[in-house]
C-alpha cells in the first residue's frame, strides 16, 4: 500500500478569526477521521507573515493532531530552522516526541523568503551557518548530557523517547544542503525529484564515512484532490487551487527547486499542468497503481478551500480508495 499523506497548511485568505478558528479544528477532525482509516501521515509546514494566513506554528499544530490520533505520523516539512532558538526547538521536539510515542518527523529547511528572515531579526546572509549550528545542537541536546552552547554549558531535558534522536531530515535544493545532511550523518529530505544531489550527498556520505538515506520526492508529486465529477470541481473551487499556486510562484525564484511549482496563471492552465489534479476515486487508484514507491498527497483545505468540500474529498478518498490500495 503506498504512503498516503494529508497535507494542511490551513491557508485561507479571506478568513475571519471564527472562520480561521473553525479551519483550524476541521483539520484536526479530518486527521482524526483519517487515522481511524489508515491514513499514513499529515503533513504540515511553517511560513510567516502571509496574508493569506498561512500555518507559521507548525509544532503546535502537530501537538494537536498528536491529541487527536493514535496512529499516523506528523511530517513537519519544513521548519525552517534558522528563525528558531535551538536549545527551545529542541525542547519543543523532544516533548513531541515523547507524546506521540515516536510519530514525529522533522525536516529542516533553511526557507526561501527573506522577509521572513528580516520580520525575526535574523540576517539572510546568515542562514548556512545557522543551520548548521540548529543541527549540531539538536543532536547534543537529545543526549541529555551536558554540552557546550554559544560559550556556556547547557542540558536539555527531557530526552526524547526515541533513540539515538527524533526522526530529523535536513531539507534542500542545493549542495550545501546535500553536504550538510552527509557531514552530520542526517538523512536528506531534497525539496524536488533531484536523482544528481542524491548522488553527491551519497559521495560526500562516503566521504565522511557517516551513514544516511534520501527520501526524495517522485518525478511528479501531484497534489491530490478527490472528486466524483472532476469537471464541475475544477469549475466551483479551481481558484482556490490557483491561489496556492500563484502564492508559491510570488515567493519561489528562478534558483527554487520545489516539488510544488507552477508557471500557471489561469485555471484552465493549473489544470493541464497537473501539478493539482482533481481525481475520481478510480483515477486515484489507478495513479497509485501505476507508482507503487510513491505517495499519494491529498490536500483538502487547499488554497482556502471551503470546510465542506475538503471533507467531501477526504470521505471519498477514505471510503472508496483506501479501501482499494489495501486490497
Amino acid at each position: 500500500m503506498p504512503v498516503t499523506v494529508v497535507r494542511f497548511n490551513l491557508v485561507d485568505p479571506d478568513a475571519t478569526p471564527d472562520a480561521l478558528s473553525a479551519r483550524y479544528r476541521a483539520a484536526i477532525e479530518m486527521a482524526a477521521y483519517g487515522d481511524d482509516r489508515g491514513i499514513s501521515t499529515v503533513q504540515t509546514e511553517e511560513h510567516h507573515g502571509a496574508v493569506n494566513n498561512w500555518l507559521p506554528s507548525p509544532f503546535a499544530f502537530a501537538g494537536a493532531v498528536f491529541g487527536a490520533t493514535r496512529r499516523l505520523a506528523v511530517t513537519v516539512s519544513a521548519v525552517i530552522g534558522p528563525l528558531h532558538d535551538p536549545l527551545r526547538l529542541a525542547e519543543e521536539i523532544a516533548v513531541l516526541d515523547l507524546l506521540s510515542g515516536g510519530r514525529l518527523v522533522t525536516v529542516a529547511g533553511i526557507g526561501y523568503r527573506p522577509e521572513e528572515y528580516e520580520a525575526f531579526g535574523v540576517e539572510w546572509g546568515n542562514r548556512g551557518k545557522l543551520q548548521d549550528e540548529l543541527l549540531e545542537t539538536l543532536l547534543a541536546a537529545w543526549t541529555g548530557e551536558p554540552f557546550t552552547f554559544r560559550g556556556r554549558t547547557v542540558r536539555v531535558t527531557p530526552r526524547p523517547l526515541t533513540q539515538p534522536n527524533p526522526l530529523l531530515l535536513v531539507g534542500g535544493s542545493s549542495r550545501a544542503a546535500a553536504r550538510r545532511a552527509a557531514r552530520l550523518g542526517l538523512p536528506f529530505f531534497p525539496s524536488a525529484h533531484l536523482p544528481e544531489l542524491e548522488a553527491y550527498y551519497q559521495d560526500k556520505r562516503a566521504e565522511y564515512g557517516t551513514e544516511g538515506w534520501v527520501m526524495m520526492p517522485a518525478a511528479e508529486t501531484p497534489l491530490l484532490h478527490a472528486s466524483d465529477d472532476p469537471d464541475r470541481t475544477w469549475a466551483e473551487y479551481g481558484r482556490y487551487f490557483l491561489h496556492e499556486a500563484r502564492t508559491y510562484a510570488s515567493w519561489q525564484s528562478k534558483d527554487i527547486r520545489s516539488a510544488v511549482r507552477s508557471r500557471a496563471t489561469t485555471v484552465d492552465e493549473l489544470r493541464a499542468e497537473g501539478v493539482y489534479r482533481v481525481l475520481t476515486p478510480d483515477a486515484c487508484v489507478a495513479l497509485a497503481d501505476d507508482r507503487p514507491d510513491s505517495s499519494l498527497i491529498l490536500h483538502p483545505l487547499c488554497g482556502g478551500m471551503p470546510v465542506d468540500e475538503g471533507w467531501r474529498s477526504l470521505h471519498l478518498f477514505a471510503e472508496q480508495v483506501l479501501p482499494r490500495l489495501a486490497e
